[in-house]
């Protein structure tokens, strides 16, 4: 069985297993069922980043989750887009995730100044 297989076995486990957790929170309405999905959830994106990232990447992901979440939650998204689309050959490097630190962070060095 090939890693791109295994990959996709895992991947249809997953989402059998989401599925029936939601199941469950959704009939129960249970907020530990919730939080258990939301912590299972939060493990597997680590587990794919663990993956796809080097030890200085990860770095640079961890120093910017500690001041900006929300920025990082989307270089993480970026990230797994990426590998899952197999544009990265490898693992993503501490260069390749400083250019994509840059490209998501906003232009705010322009700005417009009108005089009166």
């Amino acid at each position: 069985m090939s890693e791109r297989d295994e990959e996709e076995r895992l991947e249809e486990l997953r989402k059998q297993k989401m599925e029936q957790m939601q199941e469950q929170a959704g009939g129960e309405g249970n907020e530990a069922a919730r939080e258990e999905m939301q912590a299972q959830q939060e493990a597997q994106k680590d587990a794919m980043l663990r993956q796809h990232l080097t030890d200085g990447a990860r770095k640079r992901l961890n120093t910017v989750k500690m001041s900006k979440p929300q920025f990082a939650e989307q270089a993480e998204k970026q990230v797994l887009a990426l590998a899952q689309s197999n544009r990265v050959q490898g693992k993503v490097d501490e260069e390749l995730m400083k250019e994509i630190l840059r490209e998501l962070t906003p232009d705010s060095k322009s700005f417009d100044i009108s005089h009166r």
